[in-house]
Parts: C-alpha cells; sequence; structure tokens
C-alpha cells in the first residue's frame, strides 16, 4: 500500500462527499496514527471527538475481545447484559431516569426530537410541536436534524425538510423569550457549539432558558454530541451551567471508536415512550455497550476529568502565550478548543500535516482542537509548537 495507490482507489469506488486530507491513516497507539507509508502523526483530531481514548488502548480491545467471544449482536426483541449494564451505569453517571441507544449523534437527535413532540401530543394534544434551536448549531445531517441546524449553508438541495423549528441567537434571551409561545415543545441547545465555531453558551443564557422553560412546560434537551462523556472536563458540558435538561443526547466519544448513540430521559419523560413509538435494529448492541462501558470506567476515574480539565488549561495558556499576530480568539473547555484565526485554516492545517500534525477546522478560520483526552503533555507541546510554526509562515 502506498498513499497515492490508496487515494486513487477510494476516489474510483467511494461517492465524494468529503474533502479528505491526503493521508491514509493504517493504524495508530495512544494520540498518534499512523499512515499507509509508516509516517507518524499527533492527532489533534481524535476522528472529530470519538476516539476518546485514543488508539489501541489495551482496556478497550480487551473488552471488545470479551465481548466477540461471546456475541456480536443479538435482537432488541430480546435482553441482553452488556446494554443493561450500560444502560445503568450511564444513567447513573449522568443523574438521569431512562435511555434510548441509537448508533450515531443524528440518530440520538432524531430520539430526542421525536420524544419532544411525543410529550407535546400527549400532554397538549399535538398542540405543542415545535423546537427551537441557535442559530450555528449543528445537530446531524438527516433530514430532520438538518432543519434543526440552524446554519444556512446545510438548508439547501434537500427540500423539503421537516416542518416545525425556529431558530435564536445563541446567549440573546430577549430573542428566545419571545419566540416560546403555546406551540413551543422544547428549546435544544449544544452548551458548546461545536461545528458552529467552539462557541460557549453564558451560563446566565443556561439559566433563563431553564427558567423560561420551567415557566412554559416547555422541554430542555441538551445536544452533548460531540462535547459530552469528558471532553470538556465535565461528564457532559452542560454541568459548567448549573442547569438540569429533560432530554441529553450523546454520541461521537461514549464508544471510544464504536459507534453507540444514547438518548437520557429525566423521570418527567421516562415514560414518554412506549412499546413500538421508536426503535433501532443495532441501537445499543452487545459490541458497543461492551465498548462504552470501558471508556464510562475510564472517564470516572478520580481525577481524570480534572486531568482533561488542566490540559484544556495548559493548551489556552500556550496559545495566549505565542508569537504571533494571526490569533484573533481562544475560545472553549476542557480539550474542546477553537483558535479563531483573522486568516483561513486550509493552509495552515495542511502545512501542520505535512510537519506530522493533525487539526481539525470548524468554518473557514477556525482552528478546532479535540485530541484524544489521554494525550500527553509532550505532545500537546509538539503540536502546539508545529501551529505556530505554520502560522507564523503565512
Amino acid at each position: 500500500m502506498n498513499t497515492q495507490l490508496e487515494i486513487d482507489k477510494e476516489q474510483k469506488y467511494i461517492m465524494q462527499n468529503y474533502a479528505r486530507f491526503p493521508v491514509v491513516v493504517k493504524s495508530g497507539k495512544g494520540s498518534k496514527l499512523y499512515d499507509v507509508d509508516g509516517k507518524e502523526y499527533i492527532d489533534m483530531t481524535a476522528g472529530i471527538g470519538v476516539s476518546s481514548l485514543g488508539y489501541n488502548n489495551e482496556g478497550l480491545k480487551k473488552a471488545l475481545h470479551e465481548q466477540i467471544d461471546n456475541i456480536l449482536h443479538t435482537s432488541n426483541i430480546f435482553y441482553n447484559p452488556a446494554t443493561i449494564e450500560l444502560a445503568k451505569q450511564l444513567t447513573q453517571t449522568a443523574k438521569m431516569s431512562k435511555v434510548f441507544f441509537a448508533n450515531s449523534g443524528a440518530e440520538a437527535n432524531e430520539c430526542a426530537i421525536k420524544m419532544a413532540r411525543k410529550y407535546g401530543f400527549d400532554k397538549y394534544n399535538g398542540k405543542k410541536n415545535k423546537i427551537i434551536t441557535l442559530k450555528q448549531s449543528f445537530h446531524g445531517r438527516t433530514i430532520t436534524t438538518l432543519a434543526a441546524t440552524g446554519q444556512d449553508k446545510y438548508h439547501k438541495y434537500f427540500y423539503p425538510f421537516t416542518e416545525g423549528f425556529k431558530y435564536v441567537e445563541m446567549n440573546n434571551f430577549d430573542e428566545m423569550k419571545e419566540a416560546v409561545d403555546d406551540t413551543v415543545c422544547a428549546i435544544m441547545l449544544e452548551a458548546i457549539q461545536g461545528e458552529g465555531g467552539i462557541i460557549p453558551m453564558s451560563a446566565e443564557f443556561a439559566k433563563q432558558v431553564e427558567e423560561l422553560c420551567t415557566q412554559t412546560d416547555t422541554l430542555l434537551i441538551f445536544d452533548e454530541v460531540q462535547s459530552g462523556i469528558g471532553r470538556t472536563g465535565k461528564f457532559f458540558a452542560y454541568e459548567a451551567l448549573d442547569v438540569k435538561p429533560d432530554i441529553v443526547t450523546t454520541a461521537k466519544g461514549l464508544g471510544g471508536g464504536v459507534p453507540i448513540g444514547a438518548v437520557l430521559f429525566n423521570s418527567k419523560m421516562e415514560n414518554v415512550i412506549k412499546k413500538g413509538d421508536h426503535g433501532s435494529t443495532f441501537g445499543g448492541s452487545p459490541i458497543a455497550a461492551a465498548a462504552a462501558i470501558e471508556v464510562l470506567k475510564v472517564i470516572c476515574e478520580d481525577g481524570f476529568l480534572k486531568e482533561v480539565e488542566a490540559k484544556g488549561k495548559y493548551i489556552t495558556e500556550k496559545l495566549k502565550n505565542m508569537n504571533t499576530d494571526k490569533i484573533k480568539e481562544i475560545r472553549g473547555s476542557g480539550l474542546m478548543i477553537g483558535v479563531e484565526l483573522n486568516c483561513e485554516v486550509k493552509e495552515i492545517l495542511n502545512s501542520c500535516i505535512q510537519k506530522g500534525v493533525l487539526f481539525l477546522s470548524a468554518g473557514e478560520n477556525v482552528v478546532r482542537m479535540l485530541p484524544p483526552l489521554i494525550i500527553s503533555y509532550e505532545d500537546i507541546d509538539i503540536a502546539l509548537q508545529t501551529l505556530e510554526e505554520a502560522l507564523n509562515c503565512i
């Protein structure tokens, strides 16, 4: 194998819907990846926040091997111990009542939207059915989650979209208050907008929205697909805002690389789903559950989340002290960091790739960092030095 041969095959056989970088990943270890030509990269992407425990993690491999030796899949018309154990651990850690398992963040958000509308239908005879999301939000690529996404660039080509969504500016409570009427069943938020540019929500806005939801019997949903499972130094990012949602969605880092999504419900919502209302053939599969149980085991170890928080502060300080005039603003929390530049990022990301460091973007001028939560300070230093050099070569 070599890079160009693999790229040629990809372009021949795979739909060209991704703007890929010219790296063909073959293997990984810790927070490093290796391409088919043997080149090493420090990974500041974690598969877009997925590989929370890094690569080739021994505990994760052991858990998967043990489950493979038992069974890979069984229908949801039967019970399986791994899924039941994961449900127990996840609901207890999140301090929620019940969980529904899916396969991705988009599927989790789709379920949350359906159940919010079911709540409005059951209690208000269907009058409450609209959902408010935020401008610059991102909730997935299905037809309905695209409709929920508050970015114009995603609202094209695929008409007609699912109806019933309104969009409000982040941290603008006056606009939110005006938007909530007796047809609104839920408000869906991201504590930190990931795809929108790493935009944090203010604690004041979050509390105001929570109080408004209580007053109007509007459900509060937090999309923690990217920001959850320890990514920000909290188990869920909304915990830093001191609010309590009715529904929480998560995915990405939960499986450590194995596809899984989950929707958590509080006691108010635990009986909204009735038998036959929703389902997923692969949702909560034993293999995904085994992976997620191991991830939770590591994330919940004493001091782990504090270390994630400390690494985030370390990166932020290093960025602030960089000798460059290209950085406009630094945003985020824990190991979910955005660096807004006064220039486009594509050339910078390509320069870093050539020097063996992988970063993400969020829009045209934001460098996004979502490294494995186990990344070492040594790898952080090398990655940031490489970024600084790239910024100063423009």
